[in-house]
């Protein structure tokens, strides 16, 4: 059985116009809502064996609250370029190429692939879960698949139950 947590990044600001939207950084809002996220991801979810990263700032910023929280060491991280804006396939195909001892993953990209990916692969699930990722993958938002997969190779579209889907305000209304 393999995991694969897949967070959107945080709310990223708009307000220097001169920087290219790889190096656009979290607005207040959004560095608020890593922090509750990764509050969440290491108390509420599978410790991820390894963590797959954008190059993004914006990317970047919503991990590290993340890696402070995780107990030590930390999993391995890879930053990767081919993350930025990455496709659903894409996205896909990088989860497949996963070294199987890897049992749980998080990987913190962007829209629209991230949550193309989270809507495919999700099979099953509760309804009212399947049903808001559907609705929107907003910034900062968790979704939590659980598959029956051995490999990450065999990983499907389709074959994974959606276990869990938070947003950052389900987390502060909890808090």
């Amino acid at each position: 059985m393999k995991t694969v947590l897949l967070l959107r990044h945080a709310k990223s600001g708009w307000s220097n116009p001169g920087l290219t939207d790889h190096e656009r950084p979290l607005s207040a809002r959004g560095e608020r809502a890593a922090d509750l996220m990764a509050d969440h991801v290491a108390r509420k979810t599978p410790r991820p064996d390894i963590i797959l990263c954008s190059t993004a700032v914006r990317t970047r910023q919503t991990l590290a609250p993340l890696v402070r929280r995780l107990t030590t060491p930390a999993p391995p991280i890879s930053l990767e370029k081919g993350l930025y804006l990455a496709s659903e396939t894409a996205l896909l195909t990088r989860l497949r190429a996963l070294p199987d001892e890897a049992a749980t993953v998080l990987l913190i990209g962007h829209n629209e692939g991230i949550g193309q990916l989270a809507e495919a692969l999700a099979g099953r699930g509760p309804s009212a879960l399947i049903d808001a990722l559907r609705e929107k993958f907003p910034t900062g938002a968790l979704a939590t698949l659980r598959t029956p997969a051995q490999h990450w190779a065999d990983l499907a579209m389709g074959s994974a139950e959606l276990v869990a889907f938070v947003r950052p305000r389900d987390v502060a209304g909890a808090a």
